[in-house]
């Protein structure tokens, strides 16, 4: 369907008109916005607005705020999620889909659950990096997501299996990281995979069961797999060529949010794979539903209607980021209203009935766009935006000026509180080198500073009514993790110089900070046993910090600093013993007795994008998921490194195993030995390498 428009409505549903007075509106929104005692969702509540209802910690005490306990948790390594809190006990995921239950006042570990991926699904261990964004909780059961594709449900009190079920079709190279959504009796999950041009899907299962209740595909498929349903049909008119062959990505592995009101879940669909939209629907079209967020009937699964932010995706810009529910009052009417802050560097306010767009406005620096034209809800692009004439600078980067770091919003103060990003990246075609041959185009992140704020991150507070910004603290470090705000009239965050910060949540002046010696890239949480707020996050810096390393690095080191979680309290005296400070130094070694084949470094150089999202391009390192290997006295050894890659002898601690010839590891082990080199100062540097900066 091309010339589809950005805001297209296949059907509505009768009867949603508003059951209450304005009055009765707000009131009601008040009630349900935020959280109690507990933390029990995604988000803290069904609106993942990121806000506690709590004030026991405040603007007027919060320089009484002390650590009450810590645990560390050995093995850990980049750590996303963010707790849940339930009956005073806090449930949370490590990096490879490991579950704790801990107890809230204390921090004493009560069950601990290891999914075993490496011993379970060896196979697909290799599928994405170790991470994990977090749990669900519902009726007594905590269920969680893992890399290989399983969906379990635990006994919350035990930490007992109750059921799992494997959630991916067979002979697919999908992933899944995010967390799980429950509600209605339901546990919905998504999964990724759309760099690769994994046809996005999520699929809901009873939570007593585990049998499956519905599933719906983001994207369509083949045309036998279309065929019947009415909404692949319509969205297949949106596509050109033989795409189902080519890839069509736009996978949900991060947003999805509940909305009790209207019993509707919204998925927020990814980015295109390929990335080069000639490449995957040649002759043109808008790409339904990549980039959009979708509307679903929560106990049926059936469509409602879409928005799609982004007609033919070309950036590897997604509507992943969290998406918040409420009702706000616009031109003096309360509206029920759906806000994100997507990767492409617009903040958009929806209307939750019927996905009409209320407003969109450019949150920093954006390029690809003028504006977003409020007849038709498409945005207005500049001149070579999908790089059709020639290589192209484009901002925001593929990393987006939000990711997936949870923003939170306060009904207090009428603010949603963004981690934002500033970094632009040249786009052009191209199929040269592994992941150009995939996504059919190259994105070079821009590493000088164009302007003063480029390469930086900050502490945004918006405005989603009047669309504007009202404060805004610079931070120096582009990564930093996801917010939340309180009742007690503050904002907290984690940054990644390892620092847990507090704001007041009306100026944006800090007010309060506590080093936890490491960065932070989850969301702090608060929770209540008794008359004692806690604040609560998980200290584990990484994610696609190696992917970028040459603008995400900040100095930590592989398993030098404890991941740990954190708890604070008014009075709090607990003290953290201490760890190693950042150092951005390379401290490679090597083996002057190793003569290497230029032949296989060259060969070696061509397969290191096999290693890159955990270890770097051109293993330049970023201290997580991965070690630097140019640091690695094992790596010094070929048959060591033999062992590692082709025999998975480090796969229970998180090194996937890959099915390698030895040829093919001499290669890349080649190429390891040749950069360790070029740090050390003993090998010329290659000046066309498939740095961080470029893939």
């Amino acid at each position: 369907m091309r010339g589809t428009r950005g805001l297209f409505l296949v059907r509505t549903v009768a009867g949603l008109a508003l059951a209450a007075s304005a009055a009765g509106l707000v009131a009601q929104q008040a009630v349900q916005t935020g959280t109690g005692a507990d933390w029990p969702g995604v988000g803290g509540s069904a609106d993942e607005s990121g806000y506690s209802q709590l004030s026991a910690i405040n603007t007027a005490n919060i320089r009484k705020l002390g650590l009450a306990w810590s645990l560390d948790l050995e093995g850990e390594v980049s750590l996303e999620a963010t707790p849940l809190a339930v009956n005073g006990i806090l449930y949370f995921s490590g990096s490879y889909g490991a579950v704790y239950a801990v107890d809230g006042a204390s921090g004493r570990l009560i069950w601990k659950y290891d999914p075993e991926i490496w011993k379970v699904n060896p196979t697909r261990q290799a599928m994405g990096m170790g991470v994990n964004r977090g749990v669900a909780y519902d009726n007594g059961r905590i269920f969680i997501g893992v890399l290989d594709g399983r969906l379990i449900a635990l006994d919350a009190r035990t930490g007992a299996v109750a059921w799992s079920v494997n959630t991916l079709p067979p002979g697919t190279m999908h992933s899944l990281t995010g967390a799980p959504r429950t509600f209605n009796g339901k546990v919905i999950i998504g999964n990724g995979g759309a760099d690769i041009g994994q046809r996005g899907f999520v699929t809901a299962y009873d939570q007593k069961t585990g049998a499956q209740v519905w599933r719906f595909w983001t994207v369509p498929g083949s045309p036998e797999q279309n065929a019947g349903d009415p909404v692949m049909e319509m969205a297949a008119r949106s596509w050109n060529g033989s795409y189902w062959k080519t890839g069509t990505g736009g996978t949900v592995w991060n947003g999805m949010t509940f909305d009790p009101e209207l019993n509707r879940i919204y998925l927020g669909v990814g980015n295109a794979g390929p990335y080069d939209p000639e490449k995957r629907s040649p002759g043109g079209g808008d790409n339904l539903f990549v980039a959009s967020i979708v509307a679903l009937d929560a106990d049926s699964g059936q469509y409602i209607w879409h928005y799609q932010q982004n007609p033919s995706e070309s950036w590897d810009y997604k509507a992943t980021a969290n998406m918040i529910a409420a009702t706000v009052m616009i031109d003096g009417k309360p509206r029920r209203v759906l806000m994100q802050q997507p990767t492409n560097g617009f903040f958009y306010v929806l209307d939750r009935e019927t996905g009409k767009l209320i407003s969109a406005e450019k949150v920093g620096k954006v390029s690809w766009a003028s504006h977003i034209d409020m007849t038709t809800g498409r945005p207005v692009e500049t001149a070579n935006a999908h790089y059709q004439e020639g290589p192209v600078d484009i901002y925001p980067s593929t990393l987006g000026s939000h990711n997936w770091q949870a923003m939170s919003y306060s009904p207090q103060t009428g603010l949603a509180y963004i981690p934002y990003m500033q970094a632009g990246a040249r786009y052009e075609k191209a199929d040269k080198g592994f992941l150009a041959s995939i996504t059919g185009a190259s994105a070079s992140f821009i590493t000088e500073k164009r302007d003063k704020d480029d390469l930086t991150g900050a502490l945004l507070a918006w405005d989603p009514v009047a669309q504007k910004a009202r404060w805004r603290m610079a931070r120096p470090h582009l990564w930093n993790g996801g917010t939340l705000a309180t009742a007690g009239g503050l904002v907290f965050q984690g940054t990644a110089d390892g620092y847990v910060r507090a704001h007041d949540a009306a100026s944006g002046k800090e007010i309060w900070r506590f080093n936890a010696g490491l960065g932070i890239i989850g969301a702090p949480m608060s929770y209540a046993i008794g008359d004692t707020q806690y604040v609560s996050l998980l200290v584990g810096w990484g994610g696609t910090t190696a992917a970028a390393s040459e603008i995400l690095n900040v100095g930590w080191k592989y398993g030098a600093q404890p991941r740990r979680l954190l708890s604070f309290a008014i009075g709090g005296k607990a003290r953290l013993a201490p760890s190693p400070p950042r150092d951005m130094a390379v401290h490679a070694l090597d083996d002057p007795g190793i003569v290497l084949d230029e032949k296989a470094v060259a060969a070696g150089k061509e397969m290191g994008f096999i290693c890159g999202a955990c270890h770097g391009m051109a293993f330049k390192g970023a201290g997580a998921p991965g070690p630097d290997l140019r640091e690695s006295a094992l790596s010094l050894s070929e048959e060591n490194f033999y062992q590692v890659v082709q025999e998975g002898a480090l796969a229970e601690r998180g090194m996937p195993r890959f099915p390698l010839g030895k040829a093919q590891i001499h290669n890349i082990w080649s190429y390891l030995r040749a950069t360790a080199r070029e740090a050390l100062g003993t090998r010329k540097p290659d000046t066309d390498i498939p740095t961080a900066a470029r893939f």
